[in-house]
């Protein structure tokens, strides 16, 4: 079960996922961040995908529209950015 957890900064926003993102799981996640960015509306997004133990690649779509950083990828979500062209910190 994938799970997110936000940190709001100045004019920024950090969600740190967890756990395996397929299909269900990224529609779930993507309404979460969706209602954060629209509580917040900060000027970037940045997705931590350090505790993050698998990811298919409807996980993609959580990283694609509007201004956002990817950081800490494991070896297993940087193999699906890789092949999305999606680059990462």
């Amino acid at each position: 079960m994938a799970k997110v957890t936000f940190i709001p900064g100045s004019g920024t926003l950090a969600a740190y996922l967890s756990g395996e993102i397929d299909h269900h799981a990224a529609q779930s996640l993507r309404r979460e961040i969706d209602a954060q960015i629209d509580d917040r509306l900060p000027e970037l997004l940045t997705l931590d995908f350090s505790g993050v133990t698998f990811m298919d690649s409807s996980g993609v779509g959580l990283i694609l529209g509007g201004r956002l950083t990817v950081q800490n990828p494991p070896r297993a979500v940087r193999r699906m950015l890789d092949l999305a062209h999606i680059t990462y910190a």
